[in-house]
């Protein structure tokens, strides 16, 4: 079973992921972990009670914040929903309005949201970790949902086994 590691300032999170429900989604991310696709960029969603977002290159830089939550890998997968919930700690796909445009970018559920069930693809829980992803949900945003300060919402690195 593929598991993986988020490591950030306040500590390390860690994946199960499940590829037996979402075998291209898995597939994917482990692909962009792998090639340090992940390190360095910032969790740039941030919404307390709801989601942390990350996984857009865009934030490797905060030279202009504006195109945070725009990016992605140059191809996208196809939607892999599948009757995982999202529960507290689940790890999802973000996408735009189409099911099928995700890309790189994820998201960490705070909260059990099953508004989002069927909806997004589950492809993974977090094991441990859950203190470090609420110190990061803790984080001073602006009105977009921006940490305030991008260097302490970082992906120090990604690694997967």
């Amino acid at each position: 079973m593929a598991t993986g590691k988020i490591q950030s300032k306040f500590g390390d999170i860690a994946i199960e992921f499940f590829p037996d429900a979402a075998p291209e989604t898995v597939e994917n991310f482990i692909k962009l972990a792998k090639s340090g696709f992940y390190d360095g960029l910032a969790f740039h969603r941030i919404v307390p009670g709801f989601v942390i977002q990350g996984g857009d290159p865009y934030t490797v830089s905060a030279v202009d914040r504006s195109r945070w939550g725009t990016g992605g890998p140059g191809w996208t997968v196809k939607a892999e929903f599948n009757k995982n919930k999202h529960l507290r700690g689940a790890l999802s796909m973000a996408r735009s309005q189409d099911p099928n445009s995700a890309g790189s970018q994820f998201f960490i559920v705070l909260n059990d949201a099953n508004f989002l069930d069927g909806q997004y693809a589950v492809f993974g829980r977090m094991t441990a970790g859950m203190d470090t992803v609420d110190k990061i949900a803790a984080l001073k945003c602006d009105s977009a949902d921006a940490p305030v300060d991008g260097d302490q919402a970082r992906m120090v690195k990604v690694t997967v086994s």
